[in-house]
């Protein structure tokens, strides 16, 4: 493993000095190293060594990460709290309110020691916290960061177990974050004592690899760096070269994630020019070019279009003698600092000008546009578990590696697979409810595309619409998984919440049809002691399913009263539906159908009107074809009394597709068939058939088709799109 420094006081203030010039800067940085060292006195490490050592190497790490002095006076004493009983008062009036917050972050976040995978739910709860901490001032998370560097570099000491529990917390947690910052030269070697001591065997196997080959490789890097080196003294350009070697986690990574041999990493051999201006950049890549032969689909411009962690440089893979292949970085000198010290570069401390926390915060914030995305996602966690917040920022923010751009050219990263939805509940929430439509690059294309990296992407929004439950069935971030459920479970709150009244009305005036006195039995205690025989989940529950007529009211009235309502001369079949004895029996049948009171009965959707899920239902009993069930407002039905029946939707078959018939009216135009099968395709409706035909009195055209749908939201959601497109004037559900 690589050799590191061993710092102590002396280190850290000589460090702080080559860019801290302010005396009472320093003296800070010497107080709170006093300080530490009289509260941490005969406390030690593991190594044997004094626990302070630990502390100085810290506030070493953050000193060569640039950081103001407060910043390294926090790391000095962020163990104080926790390790030797010191109050958050105490440090407050010793040093300042703003040290003391950040030494109070950093032990919050240590406050729950890590236990391992075994217990996923403990372990979630204490990144979030992490996160969180993180969210609201960066300079915890540096100072934590440099914490878990010097912990990794002395994980010898700790027991086996240990080691292994660390190693992969810092993998999961403490090297994304690392990356995400731009802070590489942490992360490369977070992960690289990760590798070490969770896979020992293959971390010594790439090691020997890379070791056999180190000669070879030298050779042929000096000589291409001789070669550019000359070249570009020609031209009179201004740099810095220098060859540089891929670490070990990220070899071991290339080799499993993409299934490749050792000998087919192209990047083994790699050089990286530093210039002066970014025009320069450009001049040089152009040189290379001329002299040796680019492999196509290797050149990435990360300076036109940087990374969300800042990151900015030209990479290309070109082909220099004997096959050799070579990766070649392009990048200014400011570009070199931040894409090894990330964050902290862009923000180091400047000698003489007035630091303000929240200020520097929200400049975080404006740069980074992951950043602000992820304190949203602190934000909005509130009701969600730790594990599936945790599982949000895995998939959201630490795999996110497709950067896409809004119209007015921001960047927005996101995880493999996603989709317009995705991109839009990134933008806004309400842009992710409202979505009826996405262009991509200049091309309308159906809500459930995948994105790549480059593409130009602009929703379509429509208000008054809302989410489609099938987008759940391709959304990719846990983000947009987590508002459209959230839309829903809100929506039918809200639906049930409204029609209370109503169906207190049903039940009244079932009571005073039977001759009760409504006030003697709508108590809402005698009520919530019967739900449980009607399915209802509360009071709301009963309500809403009387309204809509999902629970019979017969039935529900006799359980209250007690008593049952006489029968005379009506048919076996109504007979049955509303008997006591079998008031808690249903059948479901193929039509994902629910009739409350009977246990067998041939049921089927009736044609004429075609229902699908969430359409209000009623039953229609036949002479020998048992019930048809027809939408509520069927013409053939809603003269009909004596032969009614009440049934529901069975809530629990969701999955099931039903038959719709449309009819389309739009002005006659070319490809108007192409752009509504276009609008379709976007809700992912199977279209079962689809056919047109001119009126040529009025240059209209008329579409008949016939899709499968799963619920009525679904089908609300087509029929806003399609009325959307460029020339419909009207769209209705067919009643044969």
């Amino acid at each position: 493993m690589a050799e590191y420094k061993n710092a102590g006081a002396d280190d850290v203030l000589s460090e702080a000095k080559t860019y801290i010039h302010n005396q009472e800067s320093l003296d800070l940085i010497s107080r709170a190293a006093n300080y530490a060292a009289e509260a941490h006195a005969g406390q030690f490490r593991r190594s044997g060594e004094p626990y302070t050592s630990h502390l100085y190497n810290v506030a070493y790490i953050l000193a060569t990460l640039r950081v103001g002095p407060k910043t390294i006076a926090a790391g000095l004493l962020h163990d104080t709290i926790e390790d030797t009983g010191i109050s958050r008062e105490e440090l407050a009036k010793l040093f300042d309110e703003e040290i003391a917050d950040l030494v109070e972050s950093v032990t919050k976040i240590g406050a729950l020691k890590f236990k391992g995978k075994d217990d996923p739910e403990y372990q979630a709860a204490n990144h979030r916290k992490i996160f969180i901490a993180m969210a609201r001032d960066v300079r915890v998370i540096l100072i934590k960061l440099a914490d878990r560097l010097h912990n990794m570099r002395t994980l010898e000491y700790q027991p086996e177990a240990s080691q292994k529990r660390i190693a992969s917390e810092t993998l999961d947690v403490y090297a994304p974050i690392a990356h995400r910052l731009g802070i590489s030269a942490i992360k490369n070697e977070l992960e690289d004592l990760s590798f070490y001591y969770l896979n020992r065997k293959e971390y010594y196997r790439i090691a020997h690899l890379v070791e056999n080959k180190k000669q070879e490789r030298d050779e042929s890097v000096q000589k291409m760096i001789s070669e550019i080196s000359e070249m570009l003294r020609e031209h009179d350009i201004e740099f810095r070269i220098f060859g540089r070697s891929k670490h070990l986690y990220s070899i071991y990574h290339k080799m499993v994630a993409r299934n490749k041999r050792f000998e087919e990493i192209l990047d083994l051999l790699a050089i990286r020019i530093v210039t002066k201006t970014e025009l320069n950049c450009y001049e040089v890549l152009g040189y290379i070019h001329a002299k040796y032969k680019p492999i196509p689909g290797r050149l990435k411009d990360y300076i036109a279009m940087p990374k969300t962690n800042m990151y900015q440089s030209l990479h290309t893979t070109i082909m220099a003698d004997e096959g050799k292949i070579f990766e070649v970085q392009i990048r200014t000198e400011e570009m070199d600092a931040i894409a090894e010290r990330g964050v902290a570069a862009h923000w180091r401390y400047k000698e003489g000008g007035h630091y303000d926390a929240r200020t520097e915060q929200k400049e975080i914030e404006d740069k980074l546009s992951w950043f602000r995305d992820f304190a949203v996602f602190t934000s909005d966690s509130e009701d969600e578990s730790a594990s599936e917040y945790m599982a949000t920022l895995q998939r959201d923010v630490f795999e996110a590696n497709v950067y896409v751009m809004t119209p007015k050219g921001r960047v927005i990263d996101l995880p493999n697979g996603a989709t317009p939805i995705d991109f839009a509940y990134r933008i806004h929430t309400d842009v992710g409810h409202t979505a009826v439509g996405a262009i991509v690059n200049d091309a309308m294309v159906p809500l459930n595309t995948e994105l790549h990296t480059g593409d130009v992407v602009s929703i379509r929004t429509m208000k008054g619409t809302g989410p489609s439950e099938d987008w759940l069935k391709f959304v990719k971030t846990n983000q947009a998984k987590n508002k459209i459920r959230a839309w829903f479970a809100k929506r039918e709150t809200e639906k049930r919440e409204s029609m209370v009244d109503q169906g207190e009305k049903v039940l009244t005036d079932e009571l005073k049809k039977r001759g009760f006195d409504p006030k003697a039995y709508m108590e809402k205690k005698k009520i919530e002691a019967i739900m449980k025989e009607f399915s209802a989940r509360d009071y709301t529950d009963l309500m809403y399913g009387l309204a809509v007529k999902t629970i019979n009211p017969t039935a529900v009235c006799e359980k209250l009263t007690n008593q049952k309502r006489s029968v005379n001369g009506d048919e076996e079949l109504t007979r049955r539906l509303t008997s006591r004895e079998t008031a808690k029996k249903h059948v479901m049948t193929k039509a994902g159908i629910i009739v409350p009171g009977i246990e067998s009965i041939k049921l089927s959707l009736a044609q004429c009107c075609l229902p699908v899920y969430g359409d209000p239902i009623i039953g229609y009993v036949t002479k020998g074809e048992g019930v048809k069930v027809h939408r509520r407002n069927c013409s053939n039905v809603t003269a009909e009394n004596a032969r009614l029946i009440e049934c529901r939707w069975d809530e629990e078959d969701r999955e099931r597709l039903y038959d719709s018939d449309l009819v389309i009216i739009a002005e006659d135009r070319n490809f108007l068939l192409t752009d509504i099968v276009t609008s379709v395709s976007q809700t992912r409706a199977p279209m079962l058939k689809v056919s047109a035909s001119v009126n040529r009195s009025d240059l209209t055209t008329t579409i008949k088709m016939k899709i499968q749908i799963h619920n009525v939201e679904q089908l609300e959601v087509l029929l806003a799109n399609l009325r959307k497109v460029e020339g419909v004037l009207s769209v209705n559900r067919v009643l044969h």
